[in-house]
């Protein structure tokens, strides 16, 4: 396995008062895409979700849940991927398969894959973090331009008090075993806050002007390149003004569902609605995110509702 899958790596432009992630996805993708019977388009626009809730979850520095969900009027009705602190992925969508059969989805399609499967609709961020000493935290955007990254533009353009970008992609392409497996990359870049001593307000204006059209050159091959490191591809980017690497942080496919969850969801149910749900005296549950499926004695059930 290549030691540049499945990691959230931070790095600072030195001279450009620029700090950043960049995120790469490999087998994680294939774990959680190997578990739904998604059509490669759908799969495609869910690894875009998952990349970008890592390069956002793991440039917070909080403990608790990140999560982006949207909804639209398209073949694709829910779109949804969190990252759990450290660096634990999950993420499914909803959709249409008659709609989404009749789609003309012919070569380039991947570059509007917003409007063509989600629609018109919203796009979600939500912050939960574990201590009560914060807050939770949501805001919501119209669903926008072409891709995910667009729809994220413009959440940090009302959202956030610092400049922000990102470049996302995803792929599914032949690996060296023959067979195809998926890949996504994404980058994002905060501007640090105004230092005192610093670089003036023009020249903040200027080297970030320079930094967003650097991070626009990045092809969605190179995001999604196995035999192309993180570090060569920011090396690429960023050397003429000192990119600084640090720590990396793996990203893992890890749901939280538990038996113990489920059942505790089920029991907040009125008698009438669990009774429903029972077939020969059982009840099923299958999790969206991992297809996990749990069964539960009738019985049971209504006892530890109480």
């Amino acid at each position: 396995m290549p030691l540049h899958d499945d990691l959230s790596l931070p790095f600072q432009v030195e001279q450009c008062d620029v700090r950043g992630r960049i995120v790469r996805l490999g087998p994680a993708l294939d774990r959680i895409f190997g578990r739904h019977d998604y059509p490669e388009p759908v799969a495609m626009l869910l690894a875009e979700a998952l990349t970008l809730a890592a390069t956002m979850a793991t440039a917070l520095k909080f403990d608790g849940i990140f999560s982006l969900q949207a909804k639209g009027d398209g073949p694709v009705s829910t779109l949804v991927a969190d990252c759990r602190t450290p660096g634990n992925l999950r993420g499914y969508a909803s959709f249409d398969a008659e709609r989404l059969e009749g789609l003309e989805l012919g070569p380039g399609a991947e570059a509007g894959l917003v409007p063509l499967l989600l629609g018109k609709g919203y796009l979600a961020f939500t912050i939960e973090p574990q201590s009560e000493d914060f807050d939770r935290y949501q805001g919501i955007v119209d669903l926008s331009g072409a891709r995910l990254a667009d729809a994220a533009h413009a959440y940090f353009s009302q959202s956030e008090q610092l400049n922000a970008r990102v470049v996302l992609g995803a792929a599914h392409r032949k690996g060296a075993d023959g067979r195809k497996h998926w890949r996504a990359g994404g980058i994002l870049l905060q501007q640090l806050p105004l230092q005192p001593g610093g670089l003036t307000q023009e020249e903040r204006g200027q080297a970030w002007e320079k930094v967003t059209a650097l991070l626009a050159t990045a092809r969605h091959e190179e995001l999604t390149d196995p035999r192309l490191g993180q570090n060569e591809l920011l090396y690429r980017l960023f050397h003429e003004d000192g990119v600084r690497v640090f720590e990396p942080l793996p990203m893992v496919d890890r749901c939280t569902c538990s038996a113990d969850k489920v059942r505790g969801i089920l029991t907040t149910f009125s008698p009438e609605e669990i009774d429903s749900m029972a077939v020969e005296g059982v009840i099923s549950v299958t999790c969206q995110f991992c297809s996990e499926s749990y069964n539960f004695p009738l019985e049971a059930v209504q006892a530890a509702r109480g």
